[in-house]
């Protein structure tokens, strides 16, 4: 293996950098999607080989090899390890499945630029962990959604502002934290610009306006990838916990549990369909906030296996609204449409990846989910429940959206509405990820617990390195 040892994660970013250079001058939209699916596949097959290779490794073998970068950095940049090794491989998967799923109707209108630009910042950003690399890739990650917003000529004020007071609170927020003693009480208030800066982010409520407006204005497809790999909840593993007291990380758990619950109500009673979506991947993502705000072993764990089972199934759940979408406009939740008898495939797919996301039995989703829940009750017994109340809602939610779209009368079409062959692939792809990880769940939970332990390690050994600990973090 050591003859594979490659810079595959310069390469990963490289890539989409070149791809999206070359697509400056090409006009041909079809072309363009074609070559677009060539580099997002290729960036793919460069990540998902920097994982085997450090999977087969030692972690510094692994990290130690021919680098691209080197002549201009003395140290590493773009280091994998337990944690961003299946975060960056399932990133790109979802958007060489986006882009491979994009219909020829759609694609005159789908910014492939942008996507490989989007996808080269998210890649970097998941291995780099430089902190003052990290938050100026966090930074530049926000740009491709709001070009995109500025190319169709949509309302960009609230997310502007937003992702503006992100970037400001989390300069602010890590110079405070790095010029403060970590054995001084006054530790927690001088967290407090990244603590707001990670809630902003993550769209905790509530300050969680910008995500509905995304949602609402940018394309779907867009949308989606800009917040599936969970980047607010990267830059609070990678800066936050290491050096946060337990104090600070049970306020975020609290304020994201009531962002959870309030997320699966308002899933619930949405009329159109995006913001449904929206609500439901804010509430998914806010669990996973909750299992990391726990420190425990077993909630890390859990909340590492949800991240990834909501990604992927997520990640599935909105390909297809997207690929309803493009066959009959925008979506409402207020009137029956009945589309199973002309779409099956994707109402299979719809109902599949949505009780996924929700724990439902047979898929990963399930195992992580139980994880989850048994990691958080054992710190904090009351909130396991809270957690399985949100979790109920949105499934709920899930089924009330598949009856109003796919049932209740007969649509009547004057053309067809299959789904094409690049969409059929997507899906079964996806789907089969979903029930292989059910099926067989013990490789990426075990994934997930090295990752969990490295987390807690890293966290341990900041705080082991302080004078006077004022307030140990919980184990």
């Amino acid at each position: 293996m050591s003859e594979l040892h490659l810079p595959w994660l310069e390469a990963a970013v490289l890539l989409p950098l070149i791809g999206a250079i070359c697509l400056t001058r090409e006009r041909d939209p079809e072309r363009a999607r074609h070559w677009c699916l060539f580099f997002a596949v290729a960036a793919f097959c460069c990540v998902f080989c920097a994982w085997l290779d450090f999977e087969s490794l030692e972690a510094e073998r692994a990290n130690d090899g021919w680098r691209l970068l080197s002549p201009i950095f003395e140290e590493p940049v773009l280091v994998i390890d337990e944690l961003s090794g299946p975060l960056s491989s399932l990133t790109a998967l979802l958007y060489a499945l986006a882009v491979a799923a994009t219909a020829r109707t759609k694609a005159r209108r789908f910014s492939f630029r942008l996507t490989l630009l989007s996808e080269a910042l998210t890649l970097a950003t998941l291995n780099c962990q430089r902190p003052w690399m990290l938050i100026a890739l966090l930074a530049l990650g926000g740009l491709p959604p709001y070009l995109d917003l500025r190319l169709r000529g949509q309302p960009t004020r609230i997310y502007a502002i937003h992702m503006t007071a992100f970037i400001v609170l989390m300069v602010l927020g890590w110079r405070l934290a790095t010029s403060q003693d970590a054995s001084r009480p006054a530790m927690a208030w001088s967290l407090l610009p990244l603590v707001a800066a990670v809630l902003i982010r993550s769209g905790i409520a509530p300050f969680h306006a910008w995500l509905s407006d995304l949602f609402e204005h940018a394309r779907l497809g867009t949308a989606l990838l800009f917040v599936a790999p969970l980047p607010g909840a990267y830059a609070a593993v990678r800066l936050l916990l290491p050096i946060a007291p337990t104090g600070v990380l049970q306020s975020i758990g609290l304020l994201s549990l009531a962002t959870a619950i309030y997320a699966s109500g308002m899933a619930l009673v949405q009329r159109d369909a995006r913001r449904f979506f929206c609500y439901l991947f804010l509430s998914h993502s806010s669990l996973v906030l909750v299992g990391l705000e726990g420190v425990t072993p077993l909630s890390l764990t859990g909340a590492m296996c949800v991240w990834l089972s909501a990604g992927l199934a997520l990640g599935g759940f909105g390909l297809t609204l997207r690929a309803l979408e493009t066959r009959i406009g925008p979506l409402s939740l207020t009137d029956f449409h009945g589309l199973y008898e002309h779409t099956p495939n994707l109402a299979i797919c719809f109902l599949l990846t949505g009780l996924a996301s929700v724990g439902f039995p047979g898929a990963f989703g399930f195992v992580g989910m139980e994880l989850l829940v048994d990691g958080v009750v054992s710190a904090y017994p009351y909130v396991g429940v809270l957690i399985l109340l949100a979790a109920a809602v949105n499934g709920i939610a899930i089924v009330r959206a598949f009856f109003l779209l796919f049932t209740g009368k007969k649509y009547f079409s004057a053309v067809s509405l299959q789904v094409r062959a690049r969409e059929r692939y997507a899906v079964l792809a996806l789907a089969a990820l979903i029930l292989i990880g059910g099926v067989f769940p013990q490789p990426m939970v075990d994934c997930c617990n090295r990752a969990a332990k490295l987390v807690e390690q890293q966290r341990w050994a900041s705080w082991q390195g302080t004078s006077v600990m004022a307030n140990k973090p919980a184990r």
